[in-house]
């Protein structure tokens, strides 16, 4: 019974690409490891930018890092 839990930001994933994912990622395990879909479980957690850091950095100041 695989569980994945995708984490992403908070900025307008639509429903569409929540379900792309879900199935993807479904598809992904039956593929690879030949895991039943019928009792794969896959969550989508969205974050708020300020709640999520990288490299030390929120977020949003890491992709100004980015920029330059």
């Amino acid at each position: 019974m695989p569980y994945v839990n995708i984490k992403i930001t908070r900025e307008g994933a639509t429903p569409a690409q929540k379900a792309e994912l879900i199935r993807g990622v479904t598809n992904l395990l039956a593929d690879v490891l030949d895991k039943n879909p019928a009792v794969t479980f896959v969550v989508i957690d969205e974050v708020e930018m300020e709640d999520w850091g990288v490299g030390g950095l929120p977020v949003a100041e890491y992709r100004k890092t980015l920029e330059t």
